[in-house]
C-alpha cells in the first residue's frame, strides 16, 4: 500500500498592521490601514491628556532585489514593534494595555498586599 502525503495547504501571506498589530492579507492591508489610523485618532483624542500618544509612524519598507520585492518578515517585525509601542504600562501592576483599556483596567487593579 502506498502512503499518501497529507495535503499541504500554503497559507496566503499576511501583513501586520503597524497601528493595531492584527494581521491582514496583502491586498486588504491598504484598505485597513487608513481606517485603522482614523479610528486611532478618534480614540486617542478622547483620552485624558496624560495618556495621549504621538501618531504611530509606518515602518519604512526597504526593497530587496532588482524587482522591488521587500522582506515581509522584516516588515512584519517592524510593524509588530510599532503596534506594541502603543501599549501603556499600568502604574499599579506594570501590565501593558492600550490606553483606553488601561482606564478600564485601573478601576479594578489593586496593589498586591504583602502576606
Amino acid at each position: 500500500m502506498g502512503e499518501t502525503q497529507p495535503a499541504f495547504i500554503r497559507r496566503p501571506p499576511t501583513v501586520i498592521c503597524y497601528i493595531c498589530g492584527r494581521e491582514y492579507g496583502t491586498q486588504s492591508i491598504s484598505i485597513h490601514e487608513p481606517q485603522c489610523l482614523k479610528k486611532w485618532h478618534i480614540e486617542n483624542d478622547q483620552l485624558p491628556k496624560h495618556l495621549r500618544r504621538p501618531e504611530p509612524k509606518k515602518p519604512e519598507v526597504v526593497s530587496i532585489g532588482a524587482k522591488g520585492y521587500y522582506d515581509l518578515d522584516a516588515l512584519n517585525e517592524s510593524a509588530w514593534q510599532s503596534a506594541q509601542a502603543q501599549l501603556v504600562p499600568c502604574n499599579i501592576c506594570g501590565r501593558t494595555f492600550l490606553p483606553d483599556r488601561l482606564i478600564v483596567h485601573q478601576r479594578s487593579c489593586k496593589p498586591k498586599t504583602p502576606k
